[in-house]
Order: structure tokens, then sequence, then C-alpha cells
């Protein structure tokens, strides 16, 4: 196997593969290798309507190798260690492999293990997460077996993949409550490490009313540190000034757990990552700050904005555009301004489109109010996104 690749790319996931995709599409000459250990590729945005009962779970997941581009070396191994001061990659087979040029993009990692008692408990006593493939259909399973009691959702105090899908499954979570006459019966409440519901204003304003139509009562800055499954309680410990120091068990009927997560173990104790273990890159180049000849994009970037496939959509031309300029010793002109988007199912046949910038100025694609719920909304997320993600998004094409 060469131990040498021109452009060597950490991660097979939505940024991997489009950056890829995009790269070959501008040049077939290039000499690509891909690092990626999984089997299986999935569509993870479609995890909160698989959860509400709504979408297959087999349709978000493909074969890895059917996603692969043409041309591209796959190398099917776990990253151990980076080391860029000489270009090099360490992999779990104890081989290493030398780049050009380095596109970081392993997504996020999945800490289960820093809530106590959340690993054995998940699947079961009516504790669900949709952060995972295996658990995400439990979630459903959670909301028929609700016969009324506390239903308790959960956001940590670490930055998570879809910022928005903590609190989207508690309304879809109310909307069927309400449908079969629950809702009166269910004390809905939402626990979040953050300070805030949504960080935009516009569209924070429509879902403190979706919260207010469902009587779901808001606790922010706590930390979720223990589930006891059996006896079906939940400890959370205060957080930042004011809830400092205080302690909470709360019980429910049900729960709705959002893992802790962070970058990955190999990025945080390497020299690419910031104080906050991300890989600290430009936040307009996606150019890493300190080594010219590595770009990042995606979950493990510590760029300042919700962590979601439509940013990585946006940053994957940009890092295409920098890192074929890099290789032709040219300016870098590409920038990225910040862009996410966050599709908020508000029930079923709703859905607010949230699109905005690093500067949390809404940056709307139609020509409408975005903050409004709505039913063609909601057919974007379910029947268009799907399709455009396996067909277009994954062959660079969009």
């Amino acid at each position: 196997m060469p131990t040498h690749h021109q452009v060597v790319i950490i991660g097979g996931g939505n940024a991997g593969i489009s950056v890829a995709a995009k790269l070959l599409l501008k040049n077939k000459q290039l000499d690509i290798a891909i690092i990626d250990p999984a089997d299986k590729h999935y569509y993870q945005p479609a995890w909160t309507l698989v959860g509400s009962g709504v979408f297959d779970i087999k349709k978000t997941e493909r074969n890895e190798a059917d996603v692969m581009p043409n041309g591209v070396k796959w190398i099917k191994q776990k990253v151990t260690g980076l080391t860029p001061e000489t270009n090099k990659v360490q992999l779990d087979n104890r081989e290493e492999l030398s780049y050009d040029y380095l596109v970081v993009a392993p997504g996020i990692q999945i800490n289960w293990q820093e809530i106590k008692g959340l690993k054995e408990t998940l699947g079961k006593n009516n504790v669900c997460s949709n952060y995972s493939f295996e658990h995400a259909p439990y979630t459903f399973e959670c909301f028929k077996n609700f016969k009324g009691g506390k239903a308790i959702f959960h956001n940590p105090q670490t930055p998570v993949k879809c910022g928005g899908a903590p609190h989207k499954i508690m309304y879809m979570a109310a909307d069927y409550f309400r449908r079969h006459g629950l809702l009166d019966k269910a004390d809905i409440q939402y626990w979040s490490g953050a300070a805030k519901l949504f960080s935009v204003p516009k569209y924070e304003k429509t879902l403190l009313k979706v919260c207010e139509r469902a009587d779901i009562k808001l606790n922010f800055m706590v930390q979720l540190v223990e589930i006891d499954g059996p006896g079906k309680k939940a400890k959370f410990i205060g957080i930042g000034d004011t809830n400092k120091d205080k302690e909470f068990w709360v019980e429910f009927d049900m729960i709705h757990v959002t893992p802790p997560q962070s970058a990955p173990d190999f990025i945080r104790t390497s020299s690419l990552a910031n104080a906050a273990g991300w890989v600290d890159v430009d936040k307009h180049s996606l150019q890493h700050v300190k080594y010219a000849n590595v770009f990042s994009l995606g979950d493990a970037s510590g760029l300042p904005i919700s962590k979601t496939g439509a940013a990585i959509r946006k940053q994957a031309p940009v890092v295409v555009e920098n890192l074929l300029a890099a290789i032709h010793h040219q300016p870098l002109t590409g920038k990225y301004n910040g862009y996410t988007s966050c599709p908020l199912v508000t029930g079923y046949g709703k859905l607010v489109l949230a699109e905005f910038d690093y500067d949390n100025n809404p940056q709307e694609t139609f020509p409408f109010d975005q903050s409004k719920e709505r039913w063609s909304m909601y057919q974007l997320k379910k029947r268009i996104l799907p399709w455009l993600y396996w067909h277009k998004i994954l062959h660079g094409k969009m």
C-alpha cells in the first residue's frame, strides 16, 4: 500500500466524501486517500423523524463502499495520531501515512460514558436517544409507551451535531401526546446546558411559542451527570454562576438524552487542536492557523457555528477552492461566512427553517418568513433533503 498521498482526507462522512468528490470533479488526476474505518454510512439528519415514527431507519443507512467516490484510495483504518510537523498520520494497524495536504473531517465523538449509568439503561426503561442508529427507533417506542407523567428532554453542556436535535424531538413528542389525548397528562421539561433555547432571536421567538403551546418547562445551565434507569430518575448539577453547586434529582416517565460530544481523541491530543480540543482553523479560509497545508471542515472543526450538514455544504466548496489554490501556490480566495441551517420540526407536518451566519443574522433561502411553521418546509426535510444528500451532495454536485 502506498504510504504517501498528495491529499489525505480523514473521515468518510458527509464532509470528507463531499470534498473528495468535488476535488475529483475539478481534477481527476489528484491522488486522494480517505481514511475511515466504517462499514456503513448514515444520513443522520433523518434520525429525529425516525424517533418520531415517520421515517424508516433502514433508509438512513448505506454501505460506505457504495458512497466512496471513484478514483479515491480508501484506507479502512482508524486514525490513532497526527504529526503535522512532519506531515504524518498514524493508523490503527501501526502503519504511517504521509501527505502533501491534509483535510481533517472525522466528525464528532459521542461520549456516552460521560453520563453515569447511561450506557447500561439506554434502549430500555424509557431511556432513549436519537443520536444512535441502534437506538433511534426506541424513541418512538417511548412515545407509544407514555401514558402520562414526566417527559424529560436533555441537551448537554457541550457542542453537539445538529444543535436543534435535542429540542426538535421534544416538539414532536408534545404533538404526538396532543394527538393521542395525553398532553394534559404530560409534564414536559427541557433540561439544557445552554443559556437559552436557540441562539438566533428571530427563530427562538417561534420556538418559545411552541413551548408555551405545550406548557413545556425550560431549565437552563444544568449538566446531566447520572441516570438511574430502573429507578426512573436523573441527576443534574448546576453550571455557570447562577446554578453553581446546585444538585437536582429529577424523576421521569421517559427521558430523551443527547450525549456529551467532543472532537475525536486523536485530534484533542494533537497540535492541530485549539484550547477546546477542536481543529484550530481560520473561520473564513478553513485553513489551519499554524499548518498551511492542513484544512478542516465539519463537526470536528473549531468553527464558532452550529455543527450541521447544511454548514458542511457551504464549507466544502471553500475547502476545495482554497486547497487547489494552495497546491498551485496561489492566494486563498475562498471565504466561508458561517452559514448554517437547522430545519426545526415543531410538530408533525410543521417546520421552521432556520438559516443564519456567524453573527446569527438570518440568511434565508426562500422569499418568505422562514421563522413561521410551514408544512412545505417539513416536506423539504422529510422528502427532498434525503434525496439531495444521497444523489447530489455526496457526488460533489451541490
